[in-house]
């Protein structure tokens, strides 16, 4: 089919995870519990942040962001993915290049927002006094807008180097979603340009964001060690623990699949870490951020008491 990116190849195979069929209604049931967690996870946290007026701070602007990329993140891979593990396992080349550009857009804007969290995080512990001021509104949307034009322009790019690309062997493509690196095998031309251009964003993606976030934790644990009271130490060390957990998890697992030579992928060790940053950490963040979180909770609680109160008053009032 020449009118499609001169490709023969009008859709895909997705391999999924396993073959056995009592394996997939197994790991269909774990993702779906997996995906509905995370819809009612991330989807509570933006609701919590919003109702309550207390959590009207740029923390928890960044950090109901970073629950509605979540939100994004594990609706453009899990339905397909719960699809593929019943019956269908037939992908559309647009549908394909679709979930991809998705994916990769969202992927590089939670890298500069968790950089934003991380300077958020600085500005809080080593400048407390000024920070109403450095941390204005009007910063925290530019830190935001800037995070999504960066991730936007990113995956514009990846698409046009991989619409270049021409599909005409075989469709099958061992994995559970549209991923760059197993779309790259499949090619029958020369994929080196776009080898480079995915090595060389992710490596600026890592690299850009995590300069930012090791500077800002460099100085917050230096403001830290500062600080004489045990329980000043604790207290602000309490306020980064959260963000620096969610930063480690996602950094290591996409490092461990982006930053590394096509011929070096293995099928069965990169499924497993896949699974993880895309359906597992979604997942875990509003939980990670919630649980470790008394502010949250406090505001969870509240909001629990005040649909209480609602509700007896009515009974009350019947």
């Amino acid at each position: 089919m020449e009118s499609r990116n001169n490709t023969n190849v009008t859709d895909f195979i997705l391999m999924g995870l396993t073959e056995s069929g009592e394996t997939r209604w197994v790991l269909f049931t774990l993702f779906l519990l997996i995906y509905l967690i995370t819809l009612l996870g991330n989807a509570g946290m933006i609701l919590i942040i919003h109702l309550d007026l207390q959590l009207h701070t740029p923390m928890y602007f960044f950090l109901s962001q970073l629950s509605f990329l979540d939100l994004c993140y594990s609706t453009v891979i899990a339905p397909k993915t719960l699809e593929n593990l019943t019956s269908n396992k037939y992908i559309s080349f647009v549908g394909c290049f679709t979930q991809m550009s998705f994916f990769f857009f969202l992927a590089a804007t939670e890298f500069f927002l968790l950089a934003s969290m991380a300077y958020d995080r600085y500005a809080a512990v080593c400048n407390p006094l000024n920070y109403p001021v450095i941390m204005s509104m009007r910063l925290c949307c530019l830190l935001i807008t800037g995070s999504y034009i960066i991730g936007f322009t990113e995956s514009l790019l990846n698409l046009v180097y991989m619409n270049s690309l021409q599909f005409c062997k075989s469709n099958v493509i061992y994995h559970f979603f549209c991923d760059v690196i197993p779309l790259l095998v499949l090619s029958c031309t020369d994929t080196h340009d776009s080898e480079i251009m995915l090595f060389i964003v992710s490596s600026l993606n890592v690299l850009l964001s995590l300069t930012v976030i090791s500077i800002s934790y460099g100085s917050i644990l230096s403001s830290i060690l500062k600080i004489k009271s045990t329980s000043g130490k604790c207290k602000a060390f309490s306020t980064c623990a959260s963000h620096f957990l969610g930063v480690t998890i996602y950094y290591s697992t996409t490092i461990f699949i982006y930053l590394k030579p096509k011929t070096s992928y293995s099928l069965g060790k990169d499924q497993v870490v896949s699974v993880f940053y895309t359906m597992v950490t979604p997942m875990l963040n509003p939980l990670i951020y919630s649980l470790r979180n008394k502010e949250v909770k406090n505001a969870l609680i509240r909001f629990i008491q005040k649909r209480d109160g609602r509700r007896q008053f009515k009974l009350w009032g019947s």
